[in-house]
This record gives C-alpha cells, structure tokens and sequence, in this order.
C-alpha cells in the first residue's frame, strides 16, 4: 500500500512541475574591454620654430592628452563608454583645460539607436542626446590576429566634424566660417572626412566600439582615424560582478548639433572679447 501512496506521490510530483516548470536561471551576458590610444603630436606653423628639446618638452606635457586609457561596459545591446583618470605626468593634476574638448561618459544601445554623453564646457554640464553615428562600413577580408582574437578589417568615410563633434580648436572655429572676397563672393568651406580603419572580432558578436564607432558584427578591438589609433589591451567576458549598464541623466539636454552651435559661439564670444581687451 505504501509503495503504491508513493508512486503516487511521485508521479503528482512530475505532473505539478510540468504545468509549472522551475524558472531558470538566466545570467546576462556582459564584458569589459580595455582600450588604450595613442595620438601623434601635432604643432602646426608654432612648432616648426621649436628646437627638438622644446619640442620634448611640449610632448611631456601633453602626454596625458596624446595617451588615454578607457573602459567599455557592455551587454548584447548597450555599452558604457568612460575614460580611466589619469593624473598630469608634469603637475600631478587632471587636466582640466583638456577635459573641455574631450569626450564625456557615453552610453550606447545599439537597439534603439541612442547615444548619450555628458560633456561639461567650463563648469556647465550637458546631457547630449541624440541618434548613433551613422557608419557606412566598407567589409573587407583582410584579417589579422589582436591577443587571442581573429580580427577582420572594415573602412569608413566620416565627416570629421560629426566624428569629433566634442572637440573644438581656434582653427577649426576658423574653418567653419564662410569667407568672403573682394567681390562679395561667399565661399562655404568644404566638408572634411576623416578615413577609418577598424578591426573588428566576430568571437564577440556585439555590434559595439569605442568613442563613435558601431554598428560591425563583432566588437571593434582596434580603430585608426586620423592620427589617433585606439587598441584594446584586455577583454573580460562574463565578469563574476554584473555591473547594470545605466544612461547619464545629469546636465542640460541638448543635441549633437545644438552643443557645436552652444560651444562656438562661447567661443567666438572669448575671441571677441580678447580683442577687445587688447585694443
């Protein structure tokens, strides 16, 4: 009698679980990559009148801008892009001057096509919201080996103003400006691209990048634009911590255009009045 109570037992045992199965157990997929870049020194007109050991000297200083180190937090469809704190090699300071035309944390999903960055420009804090980067990549067969990864080569086309859309010098204020000649003719300046070279690994298949790069079948481990090459050092995959991937929410919403407008005119706004000074 006991041996047919507990067949019986067993069986209603089995029955109960397969109208209400347990729920598994699901971890989220996540890694972290290291990045470290590397931008070649460029002194223009100035530089030609420098000797070699002022020259090193300059390099010296601007070490903490010409080297960066960063992180990207991601999951199959967000990242969160920052830069690891570095101190000035010269001061022992973080450079504040430089950290006004350098890119803030930056939150990605590549799901729903956003892109959100937090910038600050003397003290003010925005919150830039707007679409990813659009990248028309160009597939190539090309392959190489970064670490343990398998890498394929992708090259871009990018308007550097919408590449470096944070980044701000008096030169380039001076070649956004229309010109106009003797004869009144106003000349537009042409639109200037910067060429991409991007690697990429399918062993990870993230559509994710560092800075404004995206959108390839695998995540980007190295990218060359301009004169800055970025390169990934290290890859955890699954970290025993899960870190929750979380957007900025702190500063003035603005768009992408909307700050290039704002950070100009401040700008043009200090050029006039250091003329002004001066006359």
């Amino acid at each position: 009698m006991k041996s047919i109570l507990l067949k019986i037992s067993v069986l209603a045992l089995m029955f109960a679980f397969s109208i209400n199965p347990q729920p598994e157990v699901k971890q989220e997929f996540q890694g972290k990559a290291y990045y470290f870049s590397k931008s070649k020194m460029e002194l223009g007109r100035w530089g030609a009148r420098l000797s070699e050991a002022q020259k090193k000297q300059v390099a010296a200083r601007m070490k903490n801008r010409l080297e960066k180190n960063y992180v990207l937090t991601f999951n199959k469809e967000e990242s969160f892009f920052e830069e690891e704190d570095k101190l000035d090699a010269m001061t022992g300071a973080t450079d504040s001057w430089g950290k006004n035309f350098t890119p803030g944390d930056q939150y990605k999903n590549v799901k729903t096509n956003t892109q959100i960055q937090t910038q600050e420009f003397y003290g003010k804090k925005f919150l830039v919201k707007d679409n990813l980067q659009p990248i028309d990549w160009v597939m190539g067969s090309e392959t190489k080996q970064i670490g343990n990864y398998t890498c394929f080569k992708a090259t871009a086309s990018i308007p550097t103003n919408d590449l470096t859309w944070y980044n701000f010098s008096w030169d380039r204020l001076r070649n956004q400006e229309p010109t106009t000649d003797s004869t009144g003719v106003v000349t537009v300046p042409e639109v200037k691209m910067t060429e991409i070279e991007a690697w990429y690994t399918v062993q990870i298949p993230v559509r994710h990048g560092p800075l404004e790069y995206w959108g390839l079948p695998g995540l980007i481990l190295e990218v060359s634009a301009d004169n800055t090459t970025m390169l990934c050092s290290k890859i955890v995959l699954n970290p025993q911590e899960i870190v929750e991937i979380v957007a900025p929410d702190k500063g003035k919403e603005i768009t992408k255009a909307e700050y290039q407008k704002t950070i100009s005119e401040k700008m043009k706004e200090f050029r006039d009045n250091r003329g002004r000074r001066r006359s």
